[in-house]
């Protein structure tokens, strides 16, 4: 649980699921995360062994990153989350209509 609740985390993961993605993508994806925030959160994932960074020798040089094997086993409890928060949505947007 400590894992999935830092700022941001199941954003990124969310995003890295189906395949890699550069730095770049990943931000425009998320949105509103800043460029310090989101390195710091993919070196944390990085350190845990959920997310591997691939330098691609290309010029210039690009960056991307993917889930691991580790981090695959994270796509389930991901959509559960989704099906609940999905599922807990609409009793919120019946409520802020009223």
């Amino acid at each position: 649980m400590k894992l999935l609740s830092g700022a941001w985390t199941t954003k990124i993961l969310w995003y890295l699921c189906d395949e890699p993605r550069r730095f770049g993508e990943l931000r425009r994806d998320i949105g509103t995360i800043t460029q310090k925030v989101l390195t710091s959160r993919l070196r944390v994932l990085e350190a845990q062994g959920i997310v591997l960074r691939e330098v691609h020798s290309l010029s210039p040089p690009q960056v991307s990153y993917r889930l691991t094997p580790l981090g695959r086993e994270l796509r389930p409890v991901l959509e559960a989350m989704t099906r609940v928060g999905e599922k807990l949505a609409g009793p919120l947007e019946k409520q802020e209509k009223t």
